[in-house]
Order: structure tokens, then C-alpha cells, then sequence
């Protein structure tokens, strides 16, 4: 089969497209015929080798922890699942990933995928749509008539934590820059902030939250001053690392790593096929491209989520 893998730590000119063995089902494992295979920033901080220490992985690696598929093997102990079921998953990120015609996946991880969209473009689901969720209600533990501040709507993160919000009766004010502005608003945020016009702060004018929630790279200073927007007793909700140590006002300070759960998505899923919950997909690509991807990325000219395509 074919599979974008590599061998070596390093710049993306490591990731290489060529000819690998097709993975077996292992106990409790199936294997899927990939149709679709999404690329996050994730994944180009684990080819270079930052998070190594965090995410011990087995070279030559396969990247893309994000896919859509269809399930052409089963292993010993899998009852659940069948040949030709169409699913979703977010795999283990040291684990051997999608990018490639066939992966292999753990059983435990897997949900059935929508119906209502093109299979491939599921794989933009799992892992960012989960992020959103568990920062928004198991973390923060949002309710109805709360206000909440996103900074990074744009994103994908962002894009599902809007919807979420919004559907779960909160007022969402969001940050998107101009490219993404109608999207956002489209997903219920009832105020947008464009961060290429003005500071957020000024834009709010002194305004306090009863969450904020940070989808953005950002250096303390910055991120003090957005802990300032939130409401005493408010919570102040960050997913990108390092985060602030302590927040002071009684303000609940939350680091948020994303974590796979089939139950979960299994409900984002059908939020999917109610209509409830779009999927945004930003380009799909060749599997081929994945090194052109992860170079756009860096060099800040991605669009958005992308999806490859096998």
C-alpha cells in the first residue's frame, strides 16, 4: 500500500510518500481502508520531534491520528464491529496513524460515521470536535444564559466550540479574522471580534465573560490579559500549551488536552446527522501532498482543516 511516513525527526521534507506493509488486525484491533485522513498542528510538532518525550513512537512513523474509513478486517475479540462499516476514530497519537490507504485502529476508539456527509470529510470530526466538547462542558461545565469568549473561532477547535455553545443556550462572542467571519457567525456566535482590526480588549471595551475559552498560541502577558476578561469565579479555559500557573479572582484555571472517547463522538455524530453540528473542510488534498500541508502550515498559508485523500 501506499502510506506518507517518517524515518527520521525533522523538517517536513522527512515525511516521505512510498511503498509500505499493509497493517494486520492485531486482538482487538480492525483494519480500515482509509477514505479520508485529516491533518492537525499536532502533527507537525510530533515529525519535529518536540513532543517526543510526550509521544514515544515507533520509526518510521505513519502521521494522521484523525480518520474516516471502512472497516476491511477484523481482529480476535472484535464482535461489535463488522466488515464494511463505515466509521470514525480518533486513534492514539503515538500510534501508527491514517496517512495512508490502509490503517489499523483500535476497536475501543471507533464510532459509526455520519451519514449526512461524504465519508472522507468525517475524518475533520474526531479529535478537534472532541476538544471543543470536553472544554466546553467537561471542563468549564458551560450552562445555558452563560457568556463565553472564543478566541479562535476561525479555527477548527473553534469552529465546533461555537456551534456548541451557541446550540447549548450560551451567548458566544468569538474572534475570526475576515476570511472566516461569515462561517463563525453562520455557527451562532452572536458577536464576532475581527483581531486583524482591532485588540480584542478594546473591542469589549472592559467587558467580562463568564468563560473564555483561548484556541490561540499565546505568551503569558497575553494570556493575562484574556484571564482579565473573564468574570470573578469565572473559568478561563486554554488548549494550547504552556498555560499560566495560577489566575487569581477566583477564576478557575483550565488546561485542556483533547482525549479520544468513542461515547462522546458517537454523540457529536449524531449531532452531525441531525443537522446540528457542521463539518468544515477547508481542502481536500492527496495523501501525496501531506509534506506540501504540513510546510504550508509552518509557513502560516493553510486555510484551513485539511483533508487527504488516499
Amino acid at each position: 500500500m501506499k502510506a506518507v511516513r517518517f524515518h527520521s525527526y525533522g523538517d517536513p521534507d522527512v515525511l516521505v510518500h512510498e511503498e509500505a506493509d499493509r497493517p494486520r488486525a492485531g486482538a482487538g484491533q480492525v483494519v480500515l481502508q482509509v477514505a479520508g485522513a485529516a491533518s492537525n498542528p499536532v502533527d507537525s510538532s510530533i515529525r519535529a520531534g518536540y513532543v517526543r518525550e510526550v509521544f514515544a513512537l515507533a520509526l518510521p512513523h505513519v502521521p494522521c491520528y484523525d480518520v474516516a474509513g471502512v472497516i476491511t478486517e477484523t481482529g480476535e475479540g472484535v464482535s461489535d464491529w463488522s466488515v464494511g462499516d463505515a466509521v470514525v476514530a480518533w486513534l492514539p497519537i503515538a500510534g501508527p496513524g491514517a496517512a495512508a490507504q490502509y490503517a489499523v485502529a483500535p476497536a475501543q476508539t471507533l464510532t459509526a460515521a455520519p451519514r449526512t456527509v461524504e465519508l472522507a470529510d468525517a475524518a475533520a470530526l474526531p479529535s478537534v470536535a472532541l476538544t471543543a466538547w470536553q472544554a466546553l462542558f467537561e471542563h468549564a461545565g458551560l450552562q445555558a444564559g452563560q457568556s463565553v469568549l472564543i478566541n479562535g473561532a476561525g479555527g477548527a477547535v473553534g469552529g465546533y466550540a461555537v456551534q456548541l455553545a451557541a446550540r447549548a443556550g450560551a451567548a458566544v462572542t468569538a474572534t475570526a479574522g475576515p476570511g472566516s467571519r461569515e462561517r463563525v457567525q453562520s455557527y451562532g456566535a452572536r458577536r464576532i471580534i475581527d483581531y486583524t482590526a482591532t485588540t480584542l480588549q478594546e473591542a469589549v471595551a472592559g467587558e467580562q465573560f463568564d468563560l473564555v475559552l483561548n484556541l490561540v498560541f499565546l505568551g503569558p502577558p497575553e494570556l493575562a490579559r484574556l484571564v482579565d476578561l473573564v468574570t470573578d469565579g469565572g473559568a478561563f479555559a486554554n488548549t494550547i500549551p504552556p498555560g499560566l500557573t495560577q489566575t487569581g479572582r477566583g477564576v478557575r484555571n483550565l488546561q485542556v488536552f483533547g482525549r479520544s472517547d468513542a461515547g462522546q463522538l458517537a454523540e457529536l455524530v449524531a449531532r452531525v446527522d441531525a443537522g446540528e453540528l457542521k463539518i468544515h473542510v477547508a481542502q481536500r488534498r492527496p495523501l501525496a501532498h501531506l509534506r506540501a500541508v504540513q510546510e504550508e502550515f509552518l509557513a502560516g498559508k493553510q486555510p484551513g482543516k485539511t483533508v487527504l485523500i488516499p
